[in-house]
């Protein structure tokens, strides 16, 4: 896309001298760093968002609620773009579910197809409930999206919900 608006903003010489640096240790321009530090790409996001799952599992459901925060903002383009590599990190079964899930559902919900990498990861062989409480079970069994039923996984919101 070629770039025909400028963008100014006041800095110190301070300032400036140390994004400077920061973009010359990336190898980047000034421009170029700036606008990757604002405007990340969706791709490597996503891929960020897998690598933190795999890397702390502790931290699981922040992540889970980030990546729904990045899906649900996504158009339709950006989220092809986004997701049409499968996660550069081989995630345990649960988080592969998990997150083929949320691409399937965020795919629907912008009238778009998931990509095809979604379709190789296995369903859990076990059903996982959101909630331990059994008297919630049947609810979960009935209101749980179809890409999550499909994937043994039983809760009760998704992308762009909020629990």
């Amino acid at each position: 896309m070629s770039k025909t608006s400028q963008l100014q903003i006041r800095v110190s010489p301070a300032d400036k001298a140390r994004i400077r640096a920061r973009a010359a240790k990336a190898g980047m321009d000034i421009s170029k760093w700036v606008l990757h530090q604002l405007l990340p790409p969706a791709e490597e996001r996503f891929q960020s968002l897998c690598l933190g799952l795999g890397a702390a599992p502790g931290q699981r459901s922040y992540l889970f609620a980030e990546l729904n925060d990045f899906l649900s903002r996504l158009s339709a383009p950006e989220l092809i773009r986004a997701v049409r590599y499968a996660p550069s990190i081989e995630l345990p079964a649960f988080e592969a579910n998990y997150v083929a899930a949320m691409v399937e559902q965020a795919s629907a919900a912008v009238g778009g197809a998931p990509p095809n990498w979604t379709r190789r990861v296995q369903p859990l062989a076990r059903p996982w409930f959101a909630s331990p409480l059994k008297n919630l079970r049947l609810h979960l069994l009935t209101t749980s999206p179809p890409p999550f039923r499909r994937r043994n996984l039983f809760v009760d919101s998704t992308i762009g919900d909020r629990v």
